[in-house]
């Protein structure tokens, strides 16, 4: 048999449709270990990367971080943290904010960065504010690069939530470990399958976001 006829047994069946062990229910799985640990590194990316790329500082320090967190094996870092902490989802979502964290941090930093100064300085000369000048000048410029780092973030979140299965977790990564286990090819292919077409939506996803919320001026111009 091929891949497509794999694929096609997959979904076929009946029995991946319904139970603990279900599509829906590993879809559910896997779409939550993503939004959780999306959140997470945003909430530690974007703040530190909006306020080092308007002050100009740090840009350094920020190559380092991403760095060494690009340089961090996922699979090696839930290990440690299996061995560390034990069971349960902190140990999964440590290596997924790792790996989220520095393409939001990176990419947010540039994009402030690369704002043209002009539009700011003529702000400045107007009496704003510095956080008026980040969020209202700065930041809607910035916006589509820094979708970008989130949709990174995101795929890369979402190939990676695998590693959940390998800790007794479920996700997508059930599937594919079980399947391996099991010798169940068409297990195998079916999710990751799923994955890819989850990555896909994600990309789906933050066009749709960036058609809303960067304005029309900005896209024209980017």
């Amino acid at each position: 048999m091929n891949v497509l006829h794999f694929v096609q047994a997959f979904f076929s069946d009946g029995a991946h449709w319904h139970g603990y062990d279900g599509i829906p229910t590993r879809v559910a799985e896997h779409i939550g270990y993503t939004l959780e640990a999306l959140a997470i590194a945003a909430a530690v990316g974007l703040p530190v990367g909006l306020v080092t790329g308007h002050t100009g500082r740090g840009g350094n320090v920020l190559a380092l971080i991403a760095t060494a967190g690009r340089a961090l094996p996922s699979f090696g870092l839930l290990v440690l943290m299996f061995i560390w902490i034990g069971f349960g989802m902190t140990s999964v979502m440590i290596p997924l904010v790792v790996l989220a964290v520095p393409p939001i941090l990176v990419t947010t930093y540039e994009a402030v960065r690369s704002v043209d100064p002009s539009p700011v300085d003529a702000a400045r000369g107007m009496g704003m504010s510095e956080t008026r000048v980040l969020f209202q000048v700065e930041l809607p410029v910035a916006l589509p690069l820094i979708l970008g780092g989130l949709l990174t973030a995101t795929v890369q979140i979402v190939s990676t939530a695998t590693i959940a299965a390998y800790v007794s977790l479920g996700g997508l990564g059930r599937f594919i470990i079980d399947g391996l286990y099991q010798r169940n090819y068409e297990k195998v292919v079916g999710g990751a399958t799923l994955v890819a077409a989850m990555a896909l939506a994600s990309l789906a996803l933050f066009w749709a976001v960036s058609r809303i919320a960067v304005s029309p001026g900005v896209r024209r111009n980017g």
